[in-house]
């Protein structure tokens, strides 16, 4: 039987998580909502089902398993507490875009209910779920780089969005942390630098340390001020290293001590793997999550779980209060 699901907030990030879950074989989008009657409306039209302008009346009226909470909100997370908390309490699992909230005590509240009610959380964190980075990620596992030492991180883009100080990190970085927490682990020190490009309030660009658990160290370099997008990982150690190239476009490894590099691409269009754009990422991520849950994975066991969102989300902070008091921060 099909998940019977719903998405709230309709604004174009939910109408992308709708859209994947009508494509699915596995789940079965039954209604929409919004605050702004407008915005349900219009999607509901689009998609053909119902529309619903209160989380409490969704939930009265429809029998769900799951829901995508896609508001938007102060650095984007700000709206999405109230609405998850909600859907957890109903007792139904819950994929939540990233920030899980911008503020981390929040964020913890919603990791914790999700347990409490024994249901699943999940993350929004899209980057990961490539075709190259999973490949990449098989070589960690395999032991193949050998111990690990480094990684380096780069995520720029243009965004001239000044609404918080802070909005560049609590709005971007949840997706650069989770794939250096993904190849690396757990990160255990912080320690950041950030400037303003002039004539901005925002703190545009930032130069961020991070000490893992298992030994590593690593540097994520951000900015709003790139006038491009970039983005590049590379990690290092003891037996070679790799280096992805945009979030899907090319792989390559690079054996420590001689033998041939190893370059892999995106595949052509039509064959398998293949992604058009960036916004494929969106349904790679979306149908793990629907089939996590077809196939009954613990709470747990999520891939780019609650945990997983919130262990950035802690990071961001940590690197805020490190920027502000010059300090290195243990977490």
């Amino acid at each position: 039987m099909a998940l019977r699901v719903a998405v709230i907030g309709m604004r174009g990030i939910g109408n992308t998580h709708a859209n994947v879950y009508q494509e699915s074989d596995l789940a079965e989008l039954v209604a929409v909502c919004d605050i702004v009657k407008g915005r349900a409306d219009e999607s509901a039209q689009q998609l053909e089902v119902r529309a619903y302008y209160s989380i409490e009346d969704l939930l009265k009226n429809e029998e769900l398993d799951a829901a995508s909470v896609a508001t938007g909100g102060v650095e984007n997370g700000g709206a999405h507490f109230e609405p998850t908390m909600q859907v957890l309490e109903a007792g139904l699992h819950v994929l939540c875009e990233k920030p899980l909230s911008n503020d981390v005590a929040h964020a913890r509240e919603m990791v914790n209910r999700a347990k409490e009610r024994g249901v699943c959380l999940g993350t929004n964190l899209n980057h990961r779920f490539t075709p190259l980075a999973i490949q990449a990620k098989g070589w960690v596992t395999s032991g193949r780089l050998g111990d690990l030492l480094f990684i380096n991180m780069a995520l720029w883009i243009e965004n001239p969005n000044e609404t918080s100080p802070f909005f560049h990190l609590r709005a971007l970085h949840p997706h650069s942390l989770d794939v250096m927490m993904y190849f690396c682990g757990a990160v255990e020190k912080v320690h950041a630098f950030a400037v303003r490009a002039p004539g901005r309030q925002n703190w545009s660009n930032a130069s961020i340390n991070l000490k893992f658990k298992n030994g590593a160290v690593g540097h994520l370099s951000g900015s709003y001020d790139a006038g491009r997008l970039n983005e590049r990982c590379e990690v290092a150690g003891t037996n070679g290293q790799f280096v992805l190239d945009g979030v899907f476009e090319k792989l390559t490894f690079y054996p420590r001590c001689g033998g041939e590099v190893e370059v892999y691409h995106n595949p052509p269009p039509g064959e398998a793997g293949h992604m058009d754009s960036f916004g494929d990422t969106f349904k790679t991520r979306i149908d793990t999550w629907i089939q996590q849950l077809a196939d009954g994975v613990a709470p747990d066991e999520i891939d780019a779980s609650g945990e997983a969102g919130l262990a950035a989300q802690e990071i961001i902070e940590a690197a805020i209060k490190s920027f502000q008091t010059d300090t290195v921060v243990t977490l």
